[in-house]
């Protein structure tokens, strides 16, 4: 995924593989047997789904952490 800043200092971010600016949508994010739907940067040519760094490293880990006390 290709990412730039545009005018107004919002995320752009371009799917690399289609070429086209991915759009929110709705999607389901599987981890531990569990599924959790989300909005997230979505190419809706390919199907690609972009997840940002601090999603992946942040909030992963704090569900992580919830289904093992579980």
């Amino acid at each position: 995924m290709s990412q730039s800043k545009g005018q107004s200092e919002e995320m752009i971010i371009e799917c690399l593989k289609c070429g086209i600016v991915m759009e929110p949508g709705k999607v389901e994010v599987m981890y531990m047997n569990s599924k959790f739907p989300i909005q997230l940067p979505k190419c809706h040519k390919c199907g690609m789904v972009y997840i940002p760094e601090e999603l992946a490293i942040g909030k992963m880990l704090e569900v992580e952490k919830a289904l093992e006390d579980k």
